[in-house]
């Protein structure tokens, strides 16, 4: 059997938006010890690739994190493929809250150094001894002491920027392994504080929680399941919501909304729009929020020099891609904002 997509990107994406199928998409993780990660890697893309599983797995040595979609009908068959490996026998699955079931096209299972990527020296700590783990209800109960507790997001930058929760620290990076050491000097204030972490799934603070309270920080705590699971306890609760907008997610569908409120603005007009997109001209692919005036004035994408692009022939932007610098080229993700303090649009 195959062990990798042979079939190109385009056409399976085409074949996903046009199929009416139900598709339930979840994510998962577990920190386990795996002796051979790519036996382990081959396995698991057979067992699952029979079951219509798309999505996108990472495994290493140190353990496996998804994000997935399946057909909804194979949803208990899947749990039972799942428990039938020892390590994740009863593993939480996070279903998602806002699906439509069109957020992976295909399966991709991925050997890596680490399930995330966080800088660390895992001999130099403990990482099992992580925060203590807070239901949406101890989460709440918590955070209602603000004068005691500190909120830190452990996602990156355009993460928080559509959504947070309520008097969160949210740290202006690009990636986790920066963010490490700068929550850390930000904390030291606070060290008698209460810390509380979240992040989408919670894998992210699993680590940083261990890493925190190897560092000296005492009361330590973190989001269990992150910010789907704290979404799915408070709709199942009927707690209140302390979540702001909507959660960023590493999949077609961008973001799943958790409230009504839109806290974000268009990065080209300045307008109320939470709506991450990747520019259409490939060659830039910039990551940023895009209203759909803007989007239809500038065909989608996130200047008038990337819009222009587009129009050309197909060999003339293969030959212009070698020199041509666009937003994707300078930028980081969601680092590219088109309208200044005056609220007129600057296109590059």
């Amino acid at each position: 059997m195959k062990l990798y997509n042979r079939i190109n990107g385009e056409e399976l994406k085409k074949r996903m938006l046009e199929s009416d199928e139900k598709r339930v998409t979840l994510s998962f993780y577990q920190y386990a010890d795996i002796e051979n990660p790519k036996l382990f890697r081959n396995k698991i893309y057979q067992e699952w690739s029979e079951l219509g599983v798309f999505g996108r797995i990472y495994v290493a040595r140190e353990g496996i994190n998804g994000q997935i979609s399946l057909p909804e009908e194979n949803l208990e068959k899947f749990r039972a493929v799942v428990d039938a490996v020892p390590f994740l026998k009863g593993v939480r699955l996070n279903i998602a809250i806002d699906d439509n079931g069109k957020s992976f096209y295909k399966l991709g299972i991925k050997v890596k150094e680490k399930i995330v990527a966080d800088g660390l020296d895992d001999a130099a700590f403990d990482v099992t001894k992580r925060g203590v783990h807070l239901s949406a209800e101890a989460f709440n109960k918590l955070t209602d002491d603000e004068k005691n507790t500190v909120i830190i997001d452990m996602r990156n930058h355009y993460e928080s920027e559509v959504g947070h929760f309520e008097n969160a620290v949210c740290p202006d990076v690009d990636t986790f392994r920066e963010s490490l050491p700068i929550v850390e000097d930000m904390l030291q204030p606070h060290r008698e504080k209460n810390i509380v972490m979240y992040c989408t799934g919670g894998i992210r603070c699993e680590k940083a929680s261990a890493y925190f309270k190897h560092r000296g920080f005492e009361k330590v705590y973190q989001l269990d399941g992150g910010i789907i699971e704290y979404a799915r306890q408070v709709e199942e609760k009927g707690l209140k919501n302390k979540f702001r907008g909507k959660n960023f997610v590493f999949d077609e569908r961008m973001g799943e909304r958790i409230s009504e409120e839109v806290i974000a603005k268009c990065h080209q007009c300045g307008k109320p729009c939470d709506t991450h997109v990747n520019c259409a001209n490939d060659a830039c692919h910039i990551l940023f929020i895009q209203c759909d005036a803007c989007a239809e004035k500038l065909d989608s994408c996130c200047s008038t020099k990337c819009a222009d692009f587009t129009h050309l022939p197909e060999e003339e932007q293969k030959k212009r891609r070698k020199t041509e610098v666009f937003n994707g080229t300078k930028f980081g993700k969601g680092r590219y904002k088109a309208f200044n303090k005056g609220g007129e649009t600057v296109l590059e």
